[in-house]
């Protein structure tokens, strides 16, 4: 009942005109034309993609100020790490300067691993072109021979061997920077070749 206590305090409020939201639900009053439903749905659209960078960024803020706190941001979002892990990479991957505001989060994620300067030329032509989510993934994923600014890339495999201890460390530091340990080994490979893909946005 530990979170119940404190949505007691969530009361309902306007939307768009008289739309209402509560706790549990939408009410719409009978009456609503299509342009104001399409309205509606747009609106509830942006607040949903911007809870995500909202997560991200509040995420981050607690990484950097209070250490090792995800099981305890889990607790009090009801999302799970997976998810929490993911809004903080992509939040910390991109600065407020550079996220596009006519591309949703889920845009900004597909291209999140990419370079600085390739996340921009995709987003930019994302929003030039209008792409969905699933175009821009669809472009990535085409024969990038013509494009210059995108690097190939290939799976290489690695063993190592580890202790315990080193594998302990190495998970907290992961979770820290808001990543698995897979992808926290190879941006800490990344950061010490000197790749500009592996330098904390």
């Amino acid at each position: 009942m530990g979170n119940s206590t404190a949505l007691h305090s969530v009361s309902e409020h306007p939307v768009i005109g008289a739309a209402v939201t509560r706790r549990t639900s939408l009410v719409l009053p009978p009456g609503f034309s299509l342009a104001e439903w399409k309205r509606i749905g747009k609106h509830l659209f942006l607040i949903a993609d911007s809870a995500c960078w909202w997560h991200g960024d509040w995420l981050v803020y607690g990484q950097e100020r209070y250490p090792g706190k995800y099981r305890q941001a889990m607790e009090e979002t009801g999302l799970d790490y997976k998810t929490l892990r993911n809004y903080a990479w992509v939040a910390r991957r991109f600065p407020a300067s550079e996220r596009h505001p006519r591309l949703s989060f889920q845009h900004h994620a597909e291209v999140a691993s990419l370079a600085p300067e390739e996340r921009r030329t995709w987003l930019d032509r994302a929003a030039q072109e209008g792409w969905s989510r699933n175009r821009l993934r669809h472009e990535l994923r085409k024969d990038p021979a013509d494009l210059s600014e995108v690097r190939e890339r290939s799976e290489v495999r690695l063993r190592l061997r580890t202790t315990a201890e080193q594998e302990t460390a190495w998970t907290r530091a992961a979770e820290r920077d808001g990543l698995d340990l897979a992808e926290w080994i190879t941006a800490s490979l990344d950061r010490a070749a000197g790749l500009a893909g592996g330098s904390k946005s």
